[in-house]
């Protein structure tokens, strides 16, 4: 036999009626309207990282700051500041339910905070939920507006995000760096079009993925501190109606005091209102990123092909099979994995660009920029240790196939170019390509070089990828060649 256990319920209003709210529900009639309305995604504000945790924290500081100003009833504001303190040890999900593809520029997401806020603080004072004594609108929302609540914790959480961001993107530079000190001699070929070029070696190939991503996470750092300046104070349309002078002061003061961060006013309320580009900035930040790792990990893809018909210059950790047919085939899996995070981070930077047109006095966009950024975020973050974990940290490199490949450049030609002048080299290229010889072989062939400076100018490649070795060898070859020519041959 099943028992029906009854359920008592609360009458709410709201400016379009009234609605029965079971009183196990923490929101409100506004919230319920926002799910029948907006049930789309299956993804809701709290699925946002930190972003909940946001408002709240914006709800406690305002609630503090009207008590200073003398606005709001201390007991109140106790209730919602008790009420908000639990709610920040741990965020519900069923309180939250509101979609985050919702229209009204974030009213929904506001209001929800609001309610379960003024629901939870009413039920400390009297012991029962409901719009009396503490109501989401007038005491909650006092001095403040969704227009610039909503932005302020967009920054807020994306300010904490691309911390973590920074960190993961850390953790590959230091990996990446292990890598360049580990092969900074080992030489290998490098490649321009796809097409054979110069030697280098594998450290310094390393060395130019680690200060991509050295860089990008400075302008991390720099996004990070521009997330400070929050619009709150402006409340709708950027002129502070409705927020004292004491109010706008002390709530900076308790943000500040509750977060341990230097959040203060921005410069011009209105600017930060209408305009998004500040998000422009940061989808663009990202999506900086995403290409770099899509490019790093073609690279290895590329670079590890084969192993018997590719490049086969550098071997990947083998982390599953490869093919349900073919027995001992693996496959690239973690550089792929990447790759696709970066096709969806690429994917988010176009929403974000047409969101941030917006138009008037408000970006009312801003659920799905906060939705899109969230989400490139949260994919790079987690992507990024399991790239380094499952893939760069176990690089291994063919010290022997790189060497042989970069001997047998015909791209070598550059340094007889340098000494003997274009025409000679290119002819020395030429003869080499066309006999399938090296091109020290081939300059020998051609008699631009006897056998000892043959020897002299091929037998370390490595010194190609160091300019000061290879400047050298070219002036100790000019000066050779300067008593049988009457000068140098730098003019040739």
């Amino acid at each position: 036999m099943t028992i029906m256990r009854a359920t008592t319920s609360r009458l709410e209003e709201d400016a379009l009626g009234t609605r029965l709210i079971p009183d196990d529900i923490a929101y409100g009639i506004q919230t319920v309207r926002a799910i029948e309305n907006f049930s789309i995604s299956g993804r809701t504000i709290a699925d946002i990282e930190g972003f909940v945790p946001a408002v709240i924290q914006i709800k406690k500081a305002a609630a503090i700051a009207n008590r200073r100003a003398g606005e709001l009833d201390q007991a109140i504001s106790a209730a919602i500041e008790n009420a908000a303190t639990e709610q920040l040890r741990w965020i519900s999900r069923a309180d939250y339910p509101v979609d985050i593809y919702h229209g009204g520029g974030g009213t929904a997401a506001n209001m929800n905070v609001n309610e379960v806020l003024a629901n939870l603080a009413s039920e400390i004072l009297t012991g029962r939920r409901g719009s009396d004594p503490v109501h989401p609108n007038t005491h909650v929302n006092m001095a403040q507006s969704t227009n610039d609540v909503i932005p302020s914790a967009m920054k807020m959480a994306i300010c904490d995000e691309l911390a973590s961001l920074r960190q993961a993107l850390d953790q590959l530079v230091e990996a990446l760096l292990e890598k360049e000190r580990l092969f900074a001699d080992v030489v290998k070929l490098a490649r321009t079009c796809l097409q054979d070029a110069l030697p280098i070696t594998f450290g310094q190939q390393f060395s130019g993925y680690r200060a991509a991503f050295q860089r990008q996470s400075s302008d991390l750092k720099a996004l990070e501190q521009a997330c400070l300046g929050l619009p709150l104070g402006a409340t709708a349309v950027g002129t502070g109606f409705g927020a004292s002078a004491d109010y706008r002061a002390f709530v900076f003061e308790e943000l500040q005091a509750s977060t341990g961060k230097a959040y203060h006013q921005e410069e011009n309320l209105f600017d930060a209102l209408q305009n998004a580009d500040h998000w422009m900035g940061v989808s663009a930040c990202l999506k900086a990123i995403a290409i770099t790792l899509s490019k790093l990990s073609s690279d290895l893809r590329l670079m590890s092909s084969g192993p018997r018909a590719g490049l086969g210059e550098m071997a990947l950790p083998a982390v599953q099979p490869g093919s349900s047919i073919m027995p001992g085939k693996v496959n690239p899996v973690m550089p792929e994995m990447m790759m696709q995070v970066a096709f969806r981070v690429i994917g988010n930077d176009a929403t974000v660009t047409r969101a941030a047109e917006g138009e008037l006095d408000l970006n009312v966009w801003e659920s799905i920029i906060l939705e899109a950024l969230s989400e490139s975020i949260r994919l790079m973050r987690r992507a990024i240790p399991l790239f380094i974990s499952g893939c760069v940290s176990g690089v291994e490199v063919n010290a022997e196939r790189g060497l042989a490949d970069a001997y047998g450049s015909l791209a070598l030609s550059t340094i007889l170019a340098a000494i003997y002048g274009y025409l000679a080299a290119s002819a020395v290229a030429k003869h080499a390509a066309r006999h399938d010889i090296s091109i020290s072989q081939a300059a020998i062939s051609c008699g631009l070089l006897n056998d000892q400076d043959a020897i002299r100018l091929f037998s370390d490649v490595s010194a190609f990828a160091d300019a000061g070795r290879a400047d050298a060898l070219i002036a100790d070859s000019r000066k050779a060649m300067a008593p049988m020519t009457g000068g140098s041959a730098a003019g040739q």
